[in-house]
């Protein structure tokens, strides 16, 4: 039995639709870079979808389109952002064809069509033109209905004296595991349909006569290239280009202030002086016990103050009384000498 019968649909998708991605998003992360330097690419908020999106451009390349001007969603903003998935499809060609004629030798022992990548680049790219917009659709209507229902089930009266924190992870918990089973779903479906397309083109492969040692020697020289001093010397003066336009751009993104505008000066702060601060201190407390004292002397003399107007004040009330009387005696007097 061959590699090729007992692998299925998903698993031959998966393995070479996976290590494609990653092979190809080191070259596809330094025109990113770039891009972003030059202020062509603003991503705001979708910094996550948009990086998945750009993992996948050997389906998504036209997907990304679709669903910008289709569906409405907004990856993100600036005429980089479109120009760097055009800018995918080489690299992405080449990837596909360095994995798949991989796979073909190793896991179904058969013999790498020509122009395998192009083949494969095209019936991958309209396969996801067709099923990645379809599979937003599905999974964002599934992820609103799981939101619907889990928010009604958790509003039902038995449910509404729970607390705000564990009612905020149950509801995510719910919902999320939900929209994460049917994304997983869709998953599968979708790596099925790519591995069914990798089947039909090697249906008319012919088989590798070689043994299974000769294969993997084939296999490991496809990474070598034939001229490796033209691919050393290629690869380093592309990197320098781009390092060199990297720095070349980024100022223009690195904002300087205006002559009108610059910042005040700063002066350093001198270095802090033990005896100097003791010395302020003990002037401090000093002064202080100066003024509690001048303050309790004026409390005291205000004290004084109020114990001795309140005397003064008993005095002339004792003192009315007498004055009174001895008016009223000299008074009773007189009509007593007048009447003799």
């Amino acid at each position: 039995m061959t590699g090729r019968e007992t692998m299925s649909s998903f698993k031959l998708g998966l393995s070479i639709l996976w290590p494609a991605c990653w092979t190809a998003l080191p070259i596809k992360m330094a025109f990113a870079m770039l891009f972003m330097a030059m202020g062509t690419i603003h991503l705001e908020t979708k910094l996550g979808i948009t990086f998945l999106m750009l993992l996948m451009t050997p389906v998504s390349v036209f997907a990304f389109f679709v669903i910008s001007l289709g569906v409405g969603f907004h990856f993100g903003e600036g005429i980089g952002l479109p120009l760097l998935f055009l800018l995918s499809i080489p690299i992405d060609i080449w990837s596909l064809g360095l994995v798949a004629r991989t796979v073909f030798l190793e896991r179904l022992r058969l013999e790498p069509p020509d122009s395998l990548g192009i083949g494969l680049w095209v019936r991958f790219a309209v396969a996801g033109a067709i099923y990645l917009p379809f599979l937003w659709v599905v999974q964002g209507g599934a992820t609103d209905l799981a939101r619907s229902i889990t928010k009604s089930i958790l509003d039902m009266d038995m449910l509404k004296a729970m607390p705000v924190a564990e009612r905020i992870g149950l509801e995510f918990t719910a919902w999320g595991s939900a929209a994460f089973v049917v994304l997983l779903a869709l998953t599968f479906v979708g790596l099925s349909i790519l591995g069914k397309l990798v089947e039909g083109r090697a249906a008319g492969a012919q088989p590798a006569g070689d043994t299974y040692q000769d294969l993997i020697s084939r296999w490991d020289m496809i990474r070598v290239p034939a001229d490796q001093s033209l691919m050393l010397t290629a690869f380093t003066a592309a990197g320098a280009v781009l390092s060199l336009l990297f720095w070349a751009v980024l100022p223009v993104s690195t904002p300087h202030p205006h002559e009108c505008c610059k910042p005040a000066t700063v002066e350093a702060a001198p270095p802090f002086d033990a005896q100097k601060a003791l010395s302020k201190g003990e002037k401090a407390f000093k002064d202080a016990e100066l003024k509690i004292a001048a303050i309790e002397q004026r409390t005291a003399e205000d004290e004084k103050d109020k114990q001795k107007g309140g005397k003064d004040k008993a005095g002339v009330k004792d003192g009315s009384p007498k004055s009174d009387g001895k008016p009223s005696q000299s008074a009773a007097g007189k009509p007593a000498g007048s009447g003799k």
